[in-house]
């Protein structure tokens, strides 16, 4: 009996370790793994075996990765070793485009969060007697790493029958549209005419390629280790027909090699497999003055529309009302009032700029607005716009001296609002994107440090340029009214425009972070009002003042607190009130969409964006427009950045832009996007749709 009993748990214990060793996935430590089949053979000819895809799926865990077939400085990258049925072999796997992996001073070349692998099989499915399996196995290595290194391997089978199941899960599905898009999104070879040459240099080599077009961007992953050094920063020089790249030499490569291969990735999610052969290369010069000119002209344009945007137009309309006051001023008191109104804006422009840079050397990817992104500063903002407004609409008058109001200010008074003014204009104008203002914006960030701060500071003067013109012009103040009553009650007027903006500001926070947040938010109203009511009550009263300071350092404090405390998870969305079907954004599925020859329109937007909503109500919204995406077969995609995304910041890099809005139109058999204005119409778009009629 006892050996009855023992026989049964081994059959049984063998029968679940056969049923593991069968399984097409497994789970290691940080990582899932799976064999996935797609079930669209290659060629279906007749004229010699069927090419069959599969894919060699990875999950991996949150802050590990696993790498490229160069790791770069340190790192394995997955192997398979299989075992087939007679008559089937595999190609090679074939390796996506991979990331950089900054580890310290090291920099390596792999994959985070997910990843699959294509790889082609290629035979015929050998007959068989019916119910007999013929399985294909692969023995699976790799090394997963974070700030330790792991081994890993598995054993994984699946049967070589590529019959689609009837039912299959969601996830099913969704792996399998992965596999076709990591298929059609693999490298591919550059154009005969490219001429891909490389040569030596003091510190390495100087790459250059011709593309057929100006490139804004490239990166170079090197095929073989100890040619560059992966750390150092590859320095893009863009050239008429493509580009010329920097690249410093690994410090222990012995002589030059015979030729740079790997892989070249460029703007529009373009990847190109590449072997440079020595040759020779006329540098050409990063700085062009007249892309300089034009492109700082185009800020500066930028700059004065910028005024009339809805984020900014509150603000100067308080600064033509402090100068309806000030009229009767000598013309010196308003050209310092201008003069420092626009310092204010340069120097804060200046601050953001430094900003920029500082996060750019650490790898990080930001752009305009990049601050309405945190809802502690959303929260920040909504409270101080809350308390100007309590100010304006005349529950107290603390808030006078912030934007040069009330005449009666000593001088002193005046300027410091003026110059703080200038810097509530750059504070409210980061969330909006005036025509004209994406390219220069864009062009600015991706070119050298002094470059970048000459565009900022082009767009810096055109913000304050219609103000300072006014206070340089005194013919044009005389036609300004006298003071007198009228204007109290329209400062009082100006604090709708105020709470307006507060409207906006918490319809944000709700929609992108939840309601925890809004009720913190809400909350710190109340407290605001109570502040408010201290200082208008008893305005001469120290305690009182006092008092309101400990209420305004509480709601700052409840601003940083609550964001960590509350729940942020943003409500999923993919469809607007139009009933139009918006998907969300992915490279994978733009790669999978343009391989079916289907156009797609990415709209890459941002609740904190008020261009993007007023673009989306008065252009993407309306039924014309709608019918149009729908007789084109436009797959229509929603690339949400209320919240950073480091995925759609790269796509906006690529696209030569920094920030939103920015309306991407891809058609099939067109290498790149079209890309619309940052202001639409109808019509607008209906163009850019013409020629798209559905097949």
């Amino acid at each position: 009996m006892r050996f009855a009993k023992f026989l049964f748990v081994f059959i049984l214990a063998a029968a679940v370790a056969i049923a593991r060793a069968q399984s097409d996935s497994a789970d290691a430590p940080h990582a899932h793994l799976q064999l996935v089949k797609g079930y669209q053979a290659f060629e279906q000819s007749g004229k010699g075996p069927e090419r069959h895809p599969l894919g060699l799926y990875f999950k991996i865990e949150s802050g590990w990765h696993i790498y490229w077939k160069n790791a770069g400085d340190a790192g394995e990258p997955p192997k398979i070793k299989w075992t087939l049925p007679e008559g089937v072999t595999a190609e090679g796997m074939q390796f996506p485009a991979p990331k950089k992996l900054s580890m310290g001073p090291l920099m390596d070349y792999g994959y985070e969060d997910e990843v699959i692998f294509p790889i082609a099989m290629d035979g015929d499915a050998p007959k068989a007697t019916a119910g007999v399996a013929f399985p294909i196995k692969a023995h699976v290595t790799w090394i997963i790493c974070s700030s330790t290194c792991i081994p890993g391997k598995a054993d994984l089978q699946t049967d070589f029958v590529w019959v689609k199941p009837a039912n299959q899960s969601l996830e099913a599905t969704r792996l399998q549209n992965l596999l076709t898009a990591a298929f059609a999104g693999l490298p591919k070879n550059l154009p005969a005419n490219s001429n891909p040459l490389f040569a030596a240099t003091k510190s390495g080599f100087l790459l250059q390629v011709e593309t057929g077009r100006r490139e804004s961007s490239a990166t170079f992953f090197p095929a073989d280790p100890g040619i560059i050094s992966n750390p150092a920063p590859q320095k893009l020089t863009p050239t008429p027909n493509g580009f010329q790249l920097e690249l410093a030499r690994d410090p222990y490569l012995q002589g030059n090699p015979e030729k740079l291969s790997g892989l070249v990735e460029l703007p529009g999610n373009r990847n190109f497999e590449l072997i440079a052969l020595p040759g020779k290369i006329t540098p050409v010069s990063s700085f062009q003055w007249l892309d300089l000119l034009r492109i700082g002209g185009l800020a500066f344009l930028g700059g004065i529309l910028l005024n009339l945007m809805p984020c900014v137009f509150p603000v100067l309309f308080l600064k033509g009302l402090a100068l309806v006051n000030s009229g009767h001023q000598e013309r010196r008191h308003m050209r310092a009032h201008g003069a420092v109104y626009a310092l204010g804006i340069l120097v804060s422009f200046w601050a953001l700029v430094a900003v920029l840079l500082i996060l750019r050397a650490t790898g990080s990817t930001l752009g305009w607005g990049f601050q309405f992104q945190s809802p502690t500063f959303l929260a920040l903002m909504a409270g101080l716009l809350f308390f100007l407004g309590l100010s304006l609409a005349g529950q107290f008058e603390i808030g006078l001296s912030l934007t040069s109001v009330g005449g009666a200010l000593a001088q002193r008074q005046g300027i410091t609002g003026s110059f703080f003014t200038g810097v509530l204009a750059v504070v409210v104008a980061t969330p909006c994107a005036a025509p004209f203002m994406g390219a220069a914006v864009g062009y600015a960030l991706a070119q050298s440090a002094p470059i970048t701060i000459a565009i900022f500071t082009a767009l810096a003067l055109g913000l304050a340029a219609p103000y300072v013109a006014l206070t340089l012009q005194p013919a044009w103040t005389r036609l300004l009214p006298k003071p007198g009553v009228w204007m109290e009650i329209l400062k009082q007027a100006t604090a709708l425009p105020i709470f307006g903006t507060v409207v906006w500001l918490v319809w944000v926070i709700a929609s992108a972070y939840g309601p925890g947040l809004l009720v913190a938010l809400l909350t710190s109203f109340v407290l605001l009002a109570v502040a408010g009511w201290f200082l208008g009550r008893w305005p001469a009263k120290r305690w009182a003042t006092i008092l309101a300071l400990l209420i305004l350092a509480s709601v700052a404090a409840l601003a940083v607190l609550a964001p960590r405390l509350l729940d942020q998870a943003s409500p999923s969305a993919t469809t607007r009130n139009s009933g139009a079907e918006w998907r969300p954004w992915s490279a994978e599925a733009v790669a999978q969409a343009r391989a079916e020859g289907r156009p797609v329109f990415v709209d890459f937007t941002a609740k904190w964006c008020l261009s993007c909503q007023v673009n989306e109500r008065v252009a993407l919204d309306q039924p014309e427009v709608q019918a149009a995406f729908k007789n084109s077969n436009v797959l229509l995609l929603k690339a949400d950045w209320t919240q950073h995304d480091e995925a759609i910041a790269s796509a906006l890099n690529e696209l030569g832009r920094s920030g939103v809005p920015v309306y991407a139109l891809y058609k099939p058999g067109q290498p790149e996007p079209d890309l619309l204005p940052e202001a639409l119409t109808p019509g607008i778009v209906l163009d850019a749709l013409k020629g798209l009629a559905a097949k």
